[in-house]
């Protein structure tokens, strides 16, 4: 079949109108968007748990010595017993000192006579003196002794107190309310309070109880005195027992980079022992709590740390920020961003500027 020219010229134009309306169509197609995860940089949540291991301490411990020498006479208390302030936990026999003492007293009895004695001496030839029966000389001289007798008096009471306090010593009493930790000494044994002396008693108060840990730097400005606490021991899986941090040191440890703060634990039934490890538990609220994102958000580059942005109509922006203090999943952002911005988890080194995201959220993961 024939075509006439105008008829295949028709034809031509007709494909070429067809050709440019799909070249067309196919410049206004929309560039797909990329499916991204995303998350949203929150802030630290009000309050957080801080668990430190420690020891428990007694809040009173003391070694007790002999302060006076002799054998050991008897003793009234025995390990684990219970005892008063001001009992008596012990008695040495100290004849040396008894018998010192003895003769201190005998001492400043005559001291005491001799005194007296150069006393009214003293006042008689006064009295001479002012009648013109002896000189002047004899009656200072006179005075003098009266002086020293008194003088002599003063120093034989004061050994006399010496050795009464000695003797006192012979009786080893309690300083406080506690619980006797240890007796490692028998009755007849030689007490001495030189260099080898022996230890009689260690005495320990268990109520309250107290701890001391180390609160690392990042946590100073959340410590204060009166913060509750709870001391958790494996002996009492299931119970944890309320303290209080009574005290806080002034400065850091420049080696570990720890405050010291004390916990006191009121043990009245006894349950908790001196030496027992334990761990601290202590709910902290932050002064400032820092903004975190998660760690797969963090995008580090030679020339600085960034994170991508998702901005109003889905575009990316990689945004300079600055990291603060890496908690594991979790990263610290100190500048650069604001809380409720939303950014891409696990950004690929293709996502640019400008780029055309679809956001999911966590459950379409």
């Amino acid at each position: 079949m024939n075509r006439s020219p105008s008829h295949s010229r028709l034809l031509s134009l007709l494909a070429a109108a067809a050709l440019a309306s799909a070249v067309a169509g196919a410049a206004e197609a929309p560039v797909a968007a990329r499916p991204v995860n995303v998350v949203t940089a929150r802030r630290a949540p009000g309050a957080s748990e801080l668990v430190l291991p420690a020891s428990l301490l007694a809040n009173q411990e003391a070694a007790l010595y002999a302060r006076t020498t002799g054998y050991l006479a008897r003793w009234n208390v025995d390990l684990g017993d219970a005892v008063k302030a001001g009992q008596v936990l012990a008695v040495i026999d100290s004849p040396e000192v008894d018998q010192q003492l003895n003769q201190a007293k005998a001492a400043l009895a005559l001291a005491q006579a001799n005194a007296a004695l150069a006393k009214a001496t003293a006042a008689r030839w006064q009295e001479m003196a002012e009648k013109n029966v002896v000189s002047r000389q004899e009656v200072e001289e006179k005075s003098a002794a009266a002086q020293a007798g008194a003088a002599s008096v003063r120093a034989a009471e004061a050994e006399v107190g010496r050795l009464t306090q000695l003797q006192g010593f012979e009786q080893v009493t309690a300083p406080f309310d506690g619980v006797v930790a240890a007796r490692p000494t028998d009755a007849g044994a030689l007490i001495t309070t030189d260099a080898s002396r022996l230890m009689l008693f260690r005495l320990t108060q268990r109520d309250p109880l107290r701890v001391t840990v180390g609160i690392p730097q990042t946590y100073v400005r959340s410590i204060r005195a009166g913060l509750p606490a709870e001391i958790l021991v494996n002996e009492y899986p299931h119970r944890a027992f309320p303290g209080k941090v009574s005290r806080v040191a002034g400065a850091l440890d420049p080696v570990s980079r720890t405050l010291q703060a004390e916990i006191q634990i009121p043990n009245s039934q006894g349950e908790l022992l001196p030496g027992m490890f334990a761990q601290v538990r202590l709910l902290l609220v932050p002064v400032d709590p820092p903004l975190l994102v998660p760690t797969n958000a963090a995008i580090i580059r030679a020339d600085g740390n960034l994170v991508a942005v998702v901005e109003p109509g889905n575009r990316i922006r990689l945004k300079p920020v600055k990291f603060g203090r890496d908690y594991g999943t979790q990263i610290e952002i100190v500048d650069g961003l604001a809380e409720g911005t939303v950014l891409v988890s696990n950004p690929s080194d293709a996502l640019t500027d400008g780029a055309l995201v679809e956001p999911l959220s966590p459950e379409k993961k």
